[in-house]
């Protein structure tokens, strides 16, 4: 893939991964490919700022960990009204990593 379109994309996308991850990425991304673009396009990476919003509104109902595919842990936050508040609370705070960490999951299953 051109440089181009590697910055581009790492211009579009960089929020979505940490900041020690954009390197690693850039160099995969240059060795890859133009058909698997279409497929990494397609990746469905979510936005941490969405969810950390959806976190602060709706956390203590699960909604958050529902909309990260941790259904287990979205169920049990809806049956105890988010820990008592004190797991909805803790979420503020590590949602965005955790986000952060499932679309790193996903680049790599369509990078590697």
């Amino acid at each position: 893939m051109d440089q181009q379109k590697v910055d581009m994309f790492l211009m579009s996308y960089s929020k979505y991964f940490e900041g020690y991850q954009l390197m690693a990425i850039r160099e995969k991304l240059l060795k890859l490919d133009d058909a698997k673009m279409v497929e990494l396009q397609a990746a469905n990476l979510k936005d941490p700022t969405m969810i950390l919003i959806v976190s602060v509104i709706g956390g203590h109902f699960g909604i958050d960990r529902f909309l990260l595919g941790d259904i287990g842990l979205g169920i049990a936050k809806l049956l105890t009204c988010g820990g008592l508040g004190i797991w909805t609370i803790v979420d503020w705070f590590i949602i965005m990593g955790k986000t952060r960490e499932m679309n790193m999951q996903k680049i790599q299953q369509v990078l590697y």
